[in-house]
């Protein structure tokens, strides 16, 4: 018997075959060269660094032990996922005794906002404690989520909005004659006034809100208040609880989730009682931007009017650069998107990306000298590998930036997987800083979805390929339940340049590595002596500091605190640790130094930026092996107290300074 082949069939098998194996080979490579590089402990870029790991300590009698909600039914097979967020972590000076020897974290093990001293403090200085709402009204559906420090009714001391599901927000403010720092030093004040039917019950709005920021959007002086929320109101916690049920109406495009919202400061009072009044602000959004899966949310000033621009980094549909239109007493916002050629997938586009945003942080990420962008996204390399966002900046100048953006047009180009931080795992909030003082930031990300024993990633997988016409309903998805592991061992990352274009994961030589999914990064210099602390807030386990040992080996640094006036009215003169006070944060205040190799480095005072990390109220910028006697020209660009804009340039040696900031910056010695 003769074989006879159709040599028609065998070329329209072989040729796609072939086509396949050459891709193969030539991605190989390619892949290999766009994931993440480890080095190992003793490397020549991890012996830069150095950190101690020490234990925060928790007050006492505190449920350590719980790993999951109890949800509506409707949501039981998602009880894992909803879950999966609400541990928050922030650092800051809560005695004004001029360092960020302070911590504030969210623990959903205890559905607790918890105030105590860093680890490298000193601890003897107050014991930990639970702040009190009460009061004010909670119930079963009410949980926090976020936490985030600043001087909400101007008078000096330090104040917390803390952020919840389940309720709006509440601001505790510091009490003018508090003399120690206890749950008695603050006063909880809703945010936005709900009613009291005298029954004990909370009657409120049901917000679901996973971010906040502080910026003063309109530039009158006073700061707004940004929230971001997830969900639409619900009571998604309450087993019977009674208002609908929403999940998004795609996997990509969802537009149906939370509302954004900004509020402006109407009134506001010191003393034993004190007191602020917000009041939301209507049309500040494009019409149909207002709402979406908000999880992160970042401000800075992209185009030089002392005006800080939004981006919003949404779960399920497309994130929003947000372009500052405002006028005193008018905020309002247009929107940008990037450009796209050719050779750009949509995905990777600002603004027209289907990624899962969790992350924000504005900073000199491409070493440019200009703010750029780095956003976490869901980037398990064999999962739903999307990919994490650095968006550099390609304005030529603050007067490129600001026509391109007033066009619609952001200029912003991800460039992550050439800088080697695109692929790695399931992250979420992202901080940059120079932990070495080199002159380069380095890029500490929390990672990790859901630590447990049973791998869920097939049915992930299947989420995100099914129809999106089902992805509204419960129970269309599969069932993620208190066994389910996702990314549950991925550590925090810890990226360092290599000097070559492309950052290094040092997480396993540095000691980084706790297998624990983490969620908020929060960052500051609490021994005063340019080094970087880190701490990290992880979801279902305990919370975990980095002490910085790298001080006297390394770069120079300057290092800014800057104050604008107390509010009118306000009387108060001293902190509780009796120093006195210098003023509030002047919030959005950006800085600009030149070393002498010519090298433009730029910070700003960022108010609250990222997803549930909120880094101390402090400008630290790395100068690199400069003479520490160098006088710097530092070009500070800020808004007064009554909205007056202003910019000067000052010479300041390198190290730490208060800077008072009025119609003109005066450093305040000693």
């Amino acid at each position: 018997m003769k074989l006879r082949i159709n040599r028609s069939l065998l070329r329209k098998a072989v040729v796609p075959a072939v086509a396949l194996l050459i891709m193969g080979i030539l991605f190989g490579p390619a892949r290999g060269s766009i994931m993440p590089h480890y080095e190992d402990a003793g490397g020549p870029l991890a012996s830069k660094f150095s950190f101690t790991e020490m234990p925060i300590k928790l007050p006492p009698g505190l449920n350590r032990d719980r790993k999951i909600r109890t949800v509506r039914k409707e949501y039981a097979n998602l009880q894992a996922w909803i879950s999966a967020i609400g541990s928050s972590v922030a650092m800051t000076d809560l005695t004004g005794s001029g360092l960020a020897q302070d911590l504030c974290l969210v623990d959903p093990r205890s559905d607790s906002v918890i105030i105590t001293p860093t680890p490298d403090s000193d601890t003897s200085r107050y014991e930990p404690f639970v702040l009190d709402p009460k009061p004010l009204l909670t119930d079963e559906s009410t949980v926090p989520s976020g936490c985030i420090p600043g001087d909400f009714n101007g008078d000096g001391r330090m104040g917390l909005l803390v952020t919840y599901y389940g309720r709006t927000p509440i601001l505790y403010l510091q009490r003018s004659d508090a003399k120690k720092l206890d749950a008695g030093a603050f006063r909880p004040v809703d945010m936005v006034p709900n009613p009291n039917t005298g029954d004990g019950l909370y009657h409120g709005r049901r917000w679901i809100t996973a971010t906040a920021v502080v910026s003063d959007f309109d530039g009158k002086g006073k700061p707004d208040i940004f929230i971001g929320n997830y969900f639409p109101e619900m009571d998604v916690l309450a087993p019977e609880g009674r208002r609908s049920l929403s999940m998004p109406d795609g996997f990509a495009t969802a537009k149906n989730g939370g509302e954004s919202k900004i509020f402006t400061l109407d009134t506001y009072a010191s003393g034993h009682d004190p007191d602020v009044r917000y009041s939301e602000v209507s049309d500040a959004f494009p019409i149909g931007m207002n709402t979406g899966w908000t999880l992160a949310a970042a401000a800075i000033d992209l185009k030089g009017d002392q005006l800080p621009d939004l981006y919003v980094a949404n779960d399920f549909g497309p994130d929003h650069l947000f372009v500052n239109k405002s006028t005193p007493g008018h905020i309002k916002f247009d929107y940008a998107v990037g450009h796209r050629d050719p050779q750009t997938p949509k995905s990777s586009v600002m603004g027209q990306d289907s990624f899962k945003g969790m992350a924000a942080e504005w900073g000199d990420l491409c070493g440019n000298g200009k703010p750029d962008l780095f956003v976490s996204n869901i980037a398990v390399t064999w999962g739903l590998m999307e990919g994490h966002f650095a968006f550099c900046n390609t304005a030529k100048d603050g007067a490129d930036a600001a026509r391109r953006l007033d066009a619609g047009d952001a200029p912003f180009v991800n460039r992550a997987a050439d800088m080697g931080v695109a692929f790695d795992t399931w992250g979420w909030d992202a901080k940059l800083g120079d932990f070495n003082n080199s002159g380069h930031n380095e890029l500490v990300q929390a990672n990790g979805m859901i630590k447990g024993k049973v791998n869920r990633w097939p049915q992930i997988q299947e989420i995100g390929t099914m129809n999106d016409d089902l992805v509204k309903y419960p129970y269309a998805w599969p069932i993620i339940g208190p066994d389910a592991d996702l990314a549950g061992s991925d550590p925090v990352a810890f990226y360092a340049p290599d000097g070559n274009g492309k950052f290094v994961n040092l997480t396993h030589a540095l000691g980084m590595d706790t297998p624990v999914p983490s969620r908020g990064i929060a960052v500051g210099d609490t021994s005063g002596n340019g080094a970087l602390s880190i701490a990290v807030a992880r979801q279902w386990g305990d919370p975990s500091y980095y002490h910085n040992n790298r001080a006297a080996d390394a770069g120079q640094f300057l290092g800014l605190k800057l104050f604008k006036p107390t509010y009118p009215g306000t009387d108060v003169t001293t902190s509780i640790s009796g120093k006195p006070i210098l003023g509030v944060p002047a919030v959005d205040t950006q800085v600009e130094v030149r070393t002498p190799d010519g090298r433009l480095h730029i910070g700003h005072l960022d108010g609250g930026s990222g997803h549930t990390g909120k880094r101390a109220l402090e400008v630290h910028i790395g100068l690199g092996q400069i003479d520490p006697n160098t006088p710097l020209d530092v070009l500070l660009r800020w808004r007064d107290a009554n909205g007056g804009s202003h910019e000067q340039t000052i010479k300041l040696a390198p190290g730490w300074h208060n800077v008072k900031l009025t119609a003109d910056a005066q450093e305040v010695k000693g």
